[in-house]
């Protein structure tokens, strides 16, 4: 099983169809994460019951699995789990940077600008009143100043995925089955972690692993799992199928957003209702499942379009991920205050967009620069042939 297991993963490293979507995840973060940002109408959580949260736990579990994965099938457990666990550090630090600069940086502006409003607008309240108290439960993962809950939910889950990615190796469907079964135990009995100073955390670690744990189950799966797969894409009916529902979901999610308009019965609205983010609706696990499904079907791995020059800035945005993401952040709020303190006019919109993301693609250009300096040797002999060795230093 593990020989089999191991050429799979390997022949599934290095495909960019993974880089390319967490890219999108990325970019669609942050234009969601900007308030009152009119371009984020076109990111896709406006387009169906799932969003580019759903979208990047999914790719972050298979990516994870791929990479771990080998590692676990080749130097075991012990080894594997320190690399994990090297890794939940890196996250774990890049958070904590994150949160104090980004925490003081909310404070200050709110101060110098007077605009008080964005210190409830981003939920950090807690720092004027208890401060300390507040970064003791920000170190925690307990605050929950705004935009900051999807890297403390990946580092959650990354936590635990020593023990997740050990049952995946050895019996992959029955650790998929106990995701699931806490799934639906966590939404049964209103499991959820508690949050500074009340309330719980905005994305249940105890529903939201699902779609991490899937992905990691999709990139371990064997080739009968992949073999079926690819049967199913090729029914008509099923591809169909998968269509009217992201249909539905576009019905619903407009109707959500203009109930007056009375698009679809009210009924349906309470049914379905778009937006339904801390415990992961099933009806949302189901949509972005479509979505994944017709994504595999439509672009193959192979596909010539991921050398097109338009789309290497967000190839290297998922590669780069995680310095992208803290930028996000940071230009998120800094786009806020440019809208809340400008002109109210579509084109302010579209400038703070545009120049969010284009510093994001820089950092992530940057970033993926200074790596391969990195790799590179302080000193190289020059290869000269055909001289002796001590030749090669004399002038």
């Amino acid at each position: 099983m593990h020989p089999s297991m191991n050429a799979e993963l390997a022949a599934r490293d290095g495909d960019l169809r993974l880089c390319f979507l967490l890219g999108i995840a990325a970019w669609f973060l942050f234009l969601d994460h900007v308030p009152h940002n009119a371009v984020g109408l076109l990111t896709m959580r406006n387009f169906g019951f799932s969003g580019a949260v759903d979208l990047f736990l999914f790719i972050g579990g298979y990516t994870a699995a791929i990479l771990y994965g080998r590692m676990m099938l080749e130097r075991g457990f012990v080894v594997t789990a320190t690399r994990i666990f090297k890794r939940l550090w890196q996250l774990y630090a890049a958070y904590i940077v994150l949160f104090v600069i980004y925490i003081d940086l909310i404070g200050y502006v709110a101060r110098k600008s007077r605009a008080s409003q964005l210190i409830g607008d981003f939920n950090v309240a807690g720092i004027v009143d208890h401060t300390i108290r507040t970064l003791i439960h920000g170190l925690l993962l307990q605050a929950k100043p705004l935009n900051l809950e999807v890297l403390q939910l990946f580092i959650v889950l990354i936590a635990a995925f020593p023990l997740v990615l050990f049952g995946m190796v050895r019996r992959p469907n029955v650790t998929m089955a106990a995701s699931t079964a806490l799934y639906v135990a966590a939404r049964h009995f209103d499991w959820n972690l508690s949050s500074f100073p009340d309330g719980k955390w905005y994305l249940n670690p105890f529903c939201w692993q699902l779609l991490f744990v899937l992905g990691a189950w999709l990139a371990l799966s064997g080739a009968t799992q992949l073999r079926a797969l690819r049967t199913l894409q090729e029914f008509t009916v099923l591809r169909a199928l998968a269509w009217l529902y992201l249909l539905f979901a576009l019905a619903m999610t407009v109707a959500g957003k203009f109930p007056q308009a009375g698009i679809v019965p009210d009924l349906l609205l309470d049914l379905f209702p778009p937006g339904h983010r801390e415990n992961l609706a099933p009806y949302r696990v189901l949509h972005f499942l479509a979505l994944a499904f017709l994504f595999a079907y439509l672009v193959p791995r192979d596909w010539s379009g991921f050398q097109w020059p338009a789309l290497q800035p967000i190839i290297r945005c998922g590669q780069e991920w995680l310095a992208v993401f803290c930028a996000g952040v940071f230009l998120s709020f800094a786009g806020h205050l440019v809208l809340i303190t400008g002109a109210d006019a579509l084109i302010m919109h579209v400038l703070v967009s545009i120049a969010g993301i284009s510093i994001m693609t820089a950092v992530a250009y940057y970033v993926s620069w200074s790596k391969r300096q990195d790799q590179k040797p302080a000193f190289q002999t020059p290869a000269i042939t055909g001289l002796p060795e001590q030749s090669r230093f004399a002038k």
